[in-house]
């Protein structure tokens, strides 16, 4: 008559098999079956594959978990971050005159475009030198601010935006440059 060692000494740390004239030990599922055969130790799921989670991976008693960085929720499939829009959601801080941006993991708070003399403003984004104003002679027309999301990761070269002159005023001739914050010739026109 077989002998259940499994149920009379029960030698397995977690799950005992009985079989005839012996026994196997198995281990729950995040645990793996230690050299000795009885034993079970947990299995750091983390360390097989960096693309368990797209942020960082957490081993725990048998399984493992993703987290995300601050300003990122953790979606359904329990792997995958997303970006909180702060500015969607209305959870920002900036004043009335300002315009919140949404950038990855938080938001800036953009202050207006003020138009520096002689250019006056015509509208939130834009400014324009009068031509009756002397000031005005060797100055740009308008200048258009635009407030651009660049994504990091992104493979380079790469175009960001494109400006077209246009022939809507005769005799008119076009400049196009880069006026600030390119100090360290990240970018170039074409």
């Amino acid at each position: 008559i077989d002998l259940n060692e499994c149920t009379s000494e029960n030698p397995c740390t977690q799950t005992c098999v009985n079989t005839y004239g012996s026994f196997l030990c198995r281990c729950e599922p995040g645990y793996e079956l230690e050299a000795d055969g009885v034993n079970c130790s947990d299995m750091d799921e983390c360390s097989f594959s960096e693309f368990l989670c797209q942020h960082e991976c957490v081993n725990g008693p048998g399984s493992y978990y993703c987290i995300c960085p601050s300003g990122y929720n953790l979606l359904d499939d329990s792997r995958s971050c997303q970006d909180i829009n702060e500015c969607e959601n209305r959870n920002f801080t900036c004043t009335p005159q300002q315009t919140c941006f949404n950038i990855p993991g938080e938001y800036k708070c953009l202050d207006p475009v003020r138009c520096e003399d002689p250019y006056i403003q015509i509208n939130e984004n834009r400014c324009m030198c009068p031509a009756e104003n002397a000031g005005c002679r060797d100055q740009p027309f308008t200048i258009l601010y635009r407030v651009m999301d660049m994504v990091s990761g992104r493979s380079v070269p790469s175009d960001i935006f494109q400006m077209q002159a246009t022939t809507r005023y005769p005799g008119a001739y076009y400049i196009f440059q880069i006026k600030s914050g390119n100090e360290g010739r990240e970018f170039y026109m074409r």
